[in-house]
């Protein structure tokens, strides 16, 4: 394990490598105890005038077993070793050479699940973003580009199964049992793409013709006896591939596609090239065993990793500073391609709710970092929600600022001036302006600045010239000492409407840019004004969220309920009725007068869940009430979890038993019987009847209804709602319906973890004793991601009530298991902990625990990177 060293690398420093690679021939003999590697690898010295110059190979936990020059064993004196690489000296400085390196690795004993690992008996690579030192020793960097052989051998009855990247160029049988097969990739990839999978799996086969008429072998292997459970992931492989032919003109560039699944994975999925690796919970689906978000994850992630074929691979970044160059470019080509397979609004809001609920926090708290960091201690830390999600928003925004035909433009230019480079955030914004004759320089300030920028608007309608002024202000509270809070580009969708919800087509007659239903703010203040409007109109604004901002202070309870009423933007008429119920939620936390009037809300409401005008799916996301984080960040300050959970209830049992009758019968008139179908249409269905099951649960003060739903559901999507409300409200056959889960499901990994999520995340003090429970179950491992996710994840992350106990001891328990895991794990072990990023937001007396229990975890003497670096920005 790299233990914390100091060394901080900082974006200004770059500095391209001494030497160029072209090629690489990797050779692995597989032993689970005692894997050989040998490398070998044509260089040239970048700067022929620089006679002499050593080159220092990265490395991690490698035994060196041989060194070689141009086919000639090197000497003692020609290199030396240190923790983290190996320095080689007297080197040619003019032609290419060959440098051949043999290594020994250990992939049984690799927990940290980096590099080459073995898990359930089959061999398997994760590189990004620094894992290939502890294969070989290597220039691992991405701007380090070259072809790759790789011939793997191995045992035929333990591993029929050897894939790498690529084509397969080769196979064939040894001596001993054994057997190998070559794999070369034609196309140019850096070290962090390089895979490689060994084992006994099952396939499910398939082919895809491209829209040049080339046929695609496709397959995806899955352990023996899932095989039909990778059909979903199959068809959504399939509908990947079609899409991106169809909105980027992007066609694939290989005659295999290869997904394999894996149960011990420390992220979601994995786009090396040709052969990606997924965490087997975002492959394997069934009515009976996945939710309907369960199948809406598979859609998305397998598109996500397809799609970096080109965002990501043909096309990579520099280095890790442009890591949202190919992560936030490609999480918004999902999120495109998932809303072009399901209802468009409805994924707008799921996303909108991922940003504020985990990045808006990070912004304003002590991890908060630009959409491009330009330092850090550890790489691994920065795959965040500013770097995913905050950088998918950054894109959106730079499509509504140009346009749909100027940024079809500027992309095309991307995909045709890049491919086959390692490139940079002003590569990416160059093309935008090269292909549009745009300045996009304020634009690029969103990849600089960190913080959630505030908007407020301020109007006045002059009834003599006929004109209505909108005034925009913009303020950006730096969440980091000496970052900039320059004013940026901000586009700012909107709407005017007449007093009769009809939309006016207003004339912009001064004031700043607008285009195309777009307000664009440049400047710290600017008004907007409009024209030969006859009477004062209502103004929408931020439709389907054009922006990743707050929008302080918010428009009066009749505003919000006219947008709730009247908007035709399914995005805008969610927020209003989400922003009515957190402020009154809010206000009955801090005890405001607001509180104790919610009937108008509560039936805004409901009369939105009870109108069949509305998709099933958008009625169900306007009856789910906003989270205790979503209370906690509305209110920013002295946080009183408990007090919050307690406002949370009420405000569910309010509106529960004031739409009682017409939520029954709603419910009762919503059949999800028949066969199972993963469509949204039907997805929809479910979750409109889950939370009208919620609330009249709530409404009739027992969970007997919850019973009869979990004995009688035919999909899991039903079934474990079901369960959550028995185990979460106490109800008299939780215990047995835990029971009766376990018996049906224990043997089914991906399934369990559901298990374990439910009943850790039962809100209340005693959540932490369940937790310790379940951590000494038969079923439960420390060695595993997912299970550990599922159990003390869930708890820390998703239970607010629990995890933060009055007496700190949910603080003091996830930092003892953080400790304990980054022996093994550093990588988990930094995840699990940023669910206490906003521990400063506390009451004074939270707060305090929380700071002691991070300040004990500091003082641990052997930490990783990852962990220690985690640690240092939480309590700066």
């Amino acid at each position: 394990m790299r233990t914390e060293t100091g060394t901080v690398f900082r974006l200004e420093e770059y500095k391209p490598t001494s030497h160029l690679l072209h090629e690489v021939d990797l050779s692995f003999s597989l032993y689970p105890n005692a894997t050989n590697v040998v490398s070998k690898m044509v260089f040239e010295l970048r700067n022929q005038t620089s006679a002499g110059t050593a080159l220092t190979l990265d490395g991690d936990g490698l035994e060196l077993a041989g060194l070689f020059l141009n086919g000639r064993a090197m000497g003692a004196d020609d290199y030396s070793i240190t923790a983290d690489g190996l320095t080689i000296r007297n080197l040619p400085s003019k032609g290419r050479f060959t440098l051949e390196i043999h290594t020994t690795i250990n992939p049984e004993a690799n927990t940290q699940l980096m590099g080459l690992y073995r898990s359930s008996g089959v061999y398997c690579t994760q590189c990004e973003a620094e894992g290939f030192r502890r294969i070989t020793y290597f220039l691992d960097r991405p701007d380090v580009l070259a072809t790759y052989t790789v011939r793997v051998e191995g045992p035929q009855d333990e591993c029929p199964l050897l894939l790498s990247n690529g084509n397969r160029i080769d196979e064939g049988v040894l001596d001993g049992g054994r057997h190998f097969a070559v794999w070369h990739d034609p196309h140019p990839k850096p070290c962090y793409l390089f895979a490689l999978v060994a084992g006994n799996l099952g396939l499910l086969a398939d082919t895809f013709k491209t829209m040049s008429g080339r046929e695609v072998a496709l397959e995806i292997y899955v352990e023996h006896g899932k095989e039909a459970r990778a059909a979903y992931a199959m068809d959504a492989l399939k509908r990947s591939m079609k899409w991106d032919e169809d909105a980027f003109g992007r066609e694939y560039d290989l005659s295999v596609f290869m997904l394999v699944a894996v149960s011990d994975f420390n992220m979601g999925a994995m786009e090396n090239k040709g052969l990606n690796i997924f965490n087997d919970k975002y492959v394997l689906a069934d009515p009976k065993t996945a939710t309907d978000q369960d199948y809406a994850n598979i859609e998305a992630i397998v598109a996500h990793e397809y799609f970096h074929n080109w965002t990501g691979n043909r096309i990579t970044c520099r280095d890790w500073f442009q890591l949202c160059l190919k992560e936030g470019l490609t999480v918004f080509r999902d999120h495109e391609f998932s809303a072009d397979m399901r209802e468009r609004g409805v994924k707008r809001i799921a996303e909108v709710r991922l940003l504020r609920s985990q990045q808006f926090p990070e912004d304003a708290g002590p991890l908060a970092h630009p959409v491009r960091p330009r330092h850090y201690k550890e790489i691994n830390n920065f795959y965040t929600a500013t770097v995913y999600e905050k950088g998918s928003e950054v894109v959106r925004m730079l499509r509504t600022i140009l346009g749909e035909e100027k940024f079809r433009a500027g992309i095309d230019l991307y995909f045709d001036r890049h491919d086959g480079d390692a490139a940079t955030i002003e590569d990416w914004v160059r093309c935008f302006e090269d292909a549009t004759g745009e300045d996009l320089s304020q634009f690029a300030l969103w990849y600089e600045q960190p913080g959630t920028p505030n908007i407020a608007f301020a109007t006045d309608y002059d009834t003599d010239s006929r004109t209505f002024t909108v005034s925009a202000t913009q303020t950006l509270k730096a969440p980091i000492a000496g970052s900039g809070t320059r004013a940026m580009h901000v586009p700012i969708t909107f709407n005017l409407l007449a007093k009769d919800g009809e939309a006016l087509s207003p004339t912009q007659i001064s004031g700043g840019r607008v285009d195309d239903g777009v307000m664009h703010l440049t400047k710290a203040s600017e008004d907007f004004v409009f024209g030969e409007i006859d009477q004062e109109p209502i103004l929408s604004t931020l439709l389907g969220f054009s922006a990743p901002v707050t929008s302080l202070p918010r428009p009066d309870r009749s505003h919000l309920l006219f947008i709730a009423q009247n908007e035709t933007d399914d995005f805008a008429r969610w927020d209003a009725l989400n922003s009515l119920m957190t402020r009154h939620i809010s206000a009955a936390v801090l005890s405001d007068d607001e509180a104790a009037d919610g009937e108008e809300v509560f039936d805004a409401i409901l009369d939105t869940a009870c109108d069949d005008r509305f998709g099933q799916a958008f009625r169900a996301l306007c009856l789910t009430l906003p989270s205790e984080q979503d209370i906690g960040r509305e209110i920013q300050n002295d946080i009183n979890p408990d007090a919050i959970f307690r406002a949370v209830q009420s405000a569910y049992e309010s509106l529960s038993t004031r739409g009682a009758a017409r939520l029954g019968r709603l419910y009762n008139s919503i059949d999800t019987s028949g066969e199972f179908s993963a469509s949204s249409k039907e997805a929809g269905k479910r979750a409109l009847k889950n939370r009208l099951l919620t609330l009249l649960c709530y409404a009739a003060d027992e969970t007997e209804l919850a019973a009869e739903r979990f004995r009688s559901a035919n999909n899991m999507t039903e079934q474990l709602h079901a369960l959550m409300l028995l185990v979460h409200l106490d109800g008299e056959t939780g215990p047995e319906a835990v029971s009766e889960f376990e018996n049906t499901f224990g043997t089914d990994p991906v399934v369990m973890d559901k298990w374990f999520t439910v009943q850790a995340t039962k809100p209340g003090s005693g959540a932490l004793h369940n937790v310790q429970q379940l951590a000494n179950h038969s079923r439960f491992s420390w060695d595993n991601p997912n299970r550990v996710r599922a159990l003390l994840g869930a708890f820390s992350a998703g239970n607010a009530s629990g995890f933060n106990r009055q007496d700190g001891e949910g603080y003091n328990y996830l930092c003892a298991k953080c400790a304990q895991i980054d022996a093994k794990n550093p990588q988990l072990a930094a995840r699990l902990l940023t669910a206490m990023r906003s521990w400063k937001s506390l009451e004074k007396h939270r707060r305090n625990k929380a700071l002691a229990a991070l300040t004990e975890l500091d003082s641990k003497p052997r930490k990783s990177r990852d962990l220690s670096e985690m640690v240092e920005r939480m309590i700066r």
